[in-house]
C-alpha cells in the first residue's frame, strides 16, 4: 500500500507542476529562477533521456509498462524491513507513471527543470526516477544480505 502511496503522489506532483508549465508558458520560454544555474524552459521531449529514440513513442510506452511491471513484481519480493529499497522503487514507479502518463496522452514528455551545468531539460519524474534509483543502490549496497555477502 506505501508503494501505491508514494508512487501516486510523485505522479500528482508531477502532473501538476507540468499543468503550471504547460498553461502558463510558452514552448521554449525560459524563467530565470538563478541567473547562470537554474531556469524553468518549457520543452517538450518525444524522446527518452537525453533526446534518445526521438519519436520512438510506442515503444518507450512499452519499455515503461514493462520496467512498472519489474518494479512491481521486485517490490512485492522484498521484505517489508526493506524500507529503502521499497521506498527507491516507489519512486520509480511513480516517475515512470509520470512520465507515462505524458506519452499516451501526447506522445511527448513535458520537462522544465532546466540546470544550466547539466545540459538535458528534466521534470519530476526523471527526477524520482533518478533519486529512486539512487536510493535503491545505495540500500542495496548496503545490505550484506542482498548482495550475497551473508551467505
Amino acid at each position: 500500500m506505501r508503494l501505491l502511496i508514494i508512487a501516486a503522489a510523485v505522479v500528482a506532483l508531477d502532473q501538476l507542476s507540468k499543468y503550471m508549465v504547460t498553461t502558463s508558458m510558452e514552448i521554449g520560454q525560459s524563467i530565470v529562477i538563478i541567473n547562470n544555474f537554474l531556469y524553468i524552459t518549457y520543452v517538450r521531449n518525444p524522446g527518452a533521456a537525453f533526446g534518445l529514440l526521438q519519436y520512438q513513442t510506442a515503444f518507450l510506452i512499452l519499455v515503461t509498462v514493462a520496467v512498472a511491471a519489474l518494479i512491481l513484481y521486485y517490490y512485492r519480493l522484498l521484505a517489508e524491513d526493506h524500507f529503502w529499497l521499497r521506498f527507491g522503487l516507489s519512486l520509480q514507479l511513480g516517475g515512470a507513471f509520470g512520465n507515462l502518463i505524458d506519452r499516451i496522452s501526447s506522445g511527448y514528455v513535458v520537462d522544465f527543470i532546466n540546470f544550466t551545468i547539466w545540459p538535458p531539460v528534466f521534470n519530476v519524474a526523471d527526477s524520482a526516477i533518478v533519486v529512486g534509483i539512487g536510493i535503491f543502490l545505495i540500500a542495496f549496497w548496503r545490505d550484506p544480505e542482498l548482495r550475497g555477502a551473508g551467505s
